[in-house]
């Protein structure tokens, strides 16, 4: 369902006004939230490493909740990004470094390239930088055999799912490029030497295969969820692309980024970010404001959500058709050359 663009609503903006009292970090929350996350992981972490005298299979298993647990680990790595976390910057700064090191993930690039995102979030023109590869439907036709195959690789979800999140982690995370800055080049030695530090601790401990079993199976399957979410969170049905010279800030938060409503489980281990078009409208919501806010105001009354089932669906979306304003597969493609 598409939300109108006209209304009283959008025109008087509002909702700068609604989301103001969100905005605010609570001290205790957030803390706690530290708490009820890095204590399990570190305490199932334990548990896995005393399950490999039993069985690896239960080690697996135990690696799904450690996993959601990282996830939850990089959801407050993500708000400090965006200083939501807490008030002071020093203390967002600092708490995103350490998550970073435990999620593999450098925070100075990793933010410079989101904050891009944030803000050409759904327009055409300006894709490239901290998003999924979308071409339209006739940049996918003028493209080569070859461009096409590449692309048609990067798109297909268990090319995205898995060597996609090895990328991620053994790649992109782990190397200096010379476009970056200072700033992000020192984030990416520090978060290196912070997981060498690390792993090499816990290998004099436990033993280097015993830390490899354990730690590469919860670090895949998170990062792996977390590409995931990334794509369902700006590539489903209902959502809207438009050209620089119609693309606008609040439309392009609500109508571009999608409300997934998963389990409470699920949205606990992900730290309320389904609720994607909230927080595209306000970053500095910290996480455990963004269900509130969303449930709070009839501003979000219209937005449809996408349930956990019919997420998996969005996975055949490949291309962004500008005439029918729309997502669509390879198949449409086929049926619309005919």
């Amino acid at each position: 369902m598409k939300i109108e663009t006209d209304t009283t609503m959008h025109a008087d903006r509002t909702w700068e006004k609604i989301i103001m009292k969100y905005n605010r970090p609570d001290l205790r929350k957030s803390l706690w939230q530290i708490l009820n996350t890095f204590v399990p992981y570190v305490g199932i972490w334990i548990v896995m490493y005393f399950s490999l005298q039993y069985s690896y299979w239960i080690t697996l298993l135990l690696s799904l909740p450690a996993a959601g647990l990282l996830i939850r680990l990089f959801i407050i790595f993500h708000d400090c990004g965006h200083g939501s976390f807490f008030r002071s910057k020093k203390a967002n700064d600092i708490t995103g470094i350490l998550m970073g090191i435990l999620t593999f993930t450098p925070y100075s690039p990793w933010h410079f390239n989101h904050r891009v995102h944030h803000a050409t979030a759904g327009n055409l023109d300006k894709r490239g930088v901290g998003d999924v590869w979308t071409l339209t439907v006739e940049e996918y036709l003028a493209c080569s055999k070859r461009d096409r195959f590449i692309y048609r690789m990067y798109r297909h979800p268990l090319v995205m799912l898995t060597i996609g999140s090895l990328y991620m982690v053994m790649i992109v995370n782990r190397f200096s490029r010379k476009k970056m800055n200072r700033s992000s080049r020192m984030s990416v030695y520090v978060t290196n030497i912070g997981l060498l530090v690390v792993a090499v601790l816990l290998s004099l401990w436990i033993g280097v295969k015993a830390y490899l079993l354990i730690q590469i199976p919860i670090v895949l399957i998170a990062h792996s969820a977390g590409i995931w979410l990334f794509y369902v969170q700006h590539q489903f049905d209902d959502v809207n692309w438009d050209r620089s010279q119609q693309w606008d800030y609040k439309n392009a938060a609500i109508q571009g980024s999608s409300f997934l409503k998963l389990p409470a489980i699920l949205q606990w281990f992900t730290g309320n970010i389904g609720f994607h078009h909230v927080h595209h409208l306000s970053p500095k919501i910290p996480n455990y404001n963004l269900a509130r806010c969303h449930y709070e105001n009839e501003l979000f009354r219209e937005v449809k959500p996408i349930t956990l089932l019919s997420s998996f669906r969005t996975l055949h979306l490949r291309l962004w058709d500008e005439s029918a304003r729309q997502m669509v597969g390879f198949r449409k493609l086929t049926f619309l050359r005919r």
